[in-house]
């Protein structure tokens, strides 16, 4: 591919800061002669399309964005490379919380229960935790009730909502369980929306990675080498690059690696979202 245009990341916006985030790295890479851009897409499908197509040239993947574009590409013959990542995309677990008051002490008391999960397309708040639940014998939808908070669905759980709802959800005794990622167990009790020592955790996924930039195998590689280099050189300690580093979540950028979505490539396919060539499976989901 021969690049006629400022190297081009694709993202989407799940959230106004997005734009503030994009609008500073690009001033960023201005300061440092590497002519970089961004497009805005309302949807994670839609920027998986727009990259095989090659409108853009680097994409900022959810962790089902990356298992569909490497789905979409090795179907049309192609290779995608997850090239850099945050360093809090990695080595992560979903939770399955239930009240601390609560009699479940064991996965199997789930059994005719009803369990609350983040958006339909959530990795860590859905397919995760209901394929986890699942490797243990209780097959979603049929052991056991799914309510699923369906908050800005295509975002791929970017918004919590979804997971907050969820745990809303638990505490006011409407679900028996929620689905969340560890980090947001967290945030929740920070913010109060976890009462102190109100929760467990019943249950817990196996390590996974979050985010990845990614690039396809048409992508100049002297331009991708010099937009990891960049990145990999930001330093939480610089004044400049901090509020931006802080806004998208991290202290520092990472090398990326794939060994950590080999979960959600098999919850994908147990949960049969996606199709091996990266078409859309589940029922109800936009196309």
């Amino acid at each position: 591919m021969t690049i006629t245009r400022p190297f081009t990341l694709g993202a989407v916006a799940y959230d106004p800061k997005v734009v503030t985030i994009w609008e500073g790295f690009k001033d960023w890479f201005a300061t440092r002669d590497f002519a970089f851009d961004y497009v805005l897409y309302s949807s994670y499908e839609a920027q998986a399309e727009a990259h095989l197509a090659g409108d853009v040239d680097v994409t900022w993947d959810s962790p089902l964005a990356w298992v569909r574009t490497r789905r979409l590409a090795a179907a049309a013959g192609r290779e995608a490379r997850a090239v850099a990542m945050r360093d809090t995309d990695q080595n992560l677990t979903s939770v399955v919380l239930v009240r601390s008051a609560s009699d479940i002490i064991d996965v199997a008391q789930l059994a005719g229960r009803a369990v609350a999960t983040g958006a339909i397309d959530s990795p860590q708040a859905t397919l995760l935790p209901l394929a986890h639940l699942a490797d243990r014998g209780l097959d979603p939808g049929t052991s056991f009730t799914v309510r699923r908070f369906d908050v800005m669905v295509t975002k791929h759980g970017d918004h919590v909502g979804g997971e907050r709802d969820a745990v809303r959800a638990l505490m006011d005794g409407e679900v028996d369980a929620a689905c969340v990622i560890d980090g947001n167990q967290l945030l929740f009790a920070k913010e109060g929306t976890i009462a102190p020592d109100a929760v467990r955790v019943l249950s817990r996924t196996g390590v996974y990675d979050h985010c990845t930039m990614t690039v396809l195998d048409d992508a100049p590689r002297f331009i991708v080498e010099r937009f990891i280099e960049l990145l990999l050189s930001m330093s939480f300690d610089d004044p400049e690059v901090r509020p931006l580093l802080e806004l998208e979540g991290l202290r520092a950028w990472r090398p990326g690696r794939t060994s950590g979505y080999e979960l959600l490539e098999q919850a994908v396919d147990r949960l049969g979202f996606y199709g091996a060539d990266g078409t859309i499976l589940v029922e109800g989901y936009p196309r």
